[in-house]
């Protein structure tokens, strides 16, 4: 027998990964950040256009029945709820007559981009958020022709 040790080698048994490991980390982190952005970016434009539909209405019923100053107050209530662009949003469809209870129904539809990062950056197609609020013209009001003829609770 010899006085020295019996030599042992290093070996890596067991050894299955690391930096793919690591990789595909970093990578199921970004697109969950990036969806979270999305599912957010949804959510905001919804509370936007919900905004510029209620606002137009209401504009559009408090005045002489012309749309212009509703369409501009629709607008300026989606630009200071939201960072997308206002000029994409689509231009309102407005149903309803305008008359004494009449019951007037304002509806906006948005894209939101597929790909949505903070900032208003967006890439793709995407999601059509729609929103549609509706208001009554005011029965009692002056300037308008007719009886008030309706139920009111």
């Amino acid at each position: 027998m010899s006085d020295q040790a019996p030599r042992r080698f290093r070996v890596d048994n067991g050894f299955v990964g690391g930096a793919e490991g690591i990789v595909f980390g970093i990578v199921v982190f970004v697109f969950g950040i990036l969806l979270m952005f999305n599912a957010w970016a949804v959510v905001d434009t919804k509370m936007a256009v919900s905004s510029a539909a209620r606002e137009t209405a209401r504009t559009y019923v408090e005045s002489d029945g012309s749309s212009a100053a509703a369409f501009d107050a629709g607008h300026n209530a989606f630009a200071a709820t939201s960072n997308f662009d206002p000029t994409s949003l689509s231009a309102p469809q407005i149903d309803g007559e305008f008359r004494r209870c009449g019951r007037i129904d304002v509806t906006y539809t948005y894209t939101v981009p597929a790909i949505s990062l903070p900032g208003g950056f967006g890439w793709g197609g995407g999601f059509e958020v729609t929103a549609t609020h509706s208001e009554l013209v005011d029965p009692f009001r002056s300037g308008l022709d007719g009886e008030a003829l309706c139920d009111i609770p």
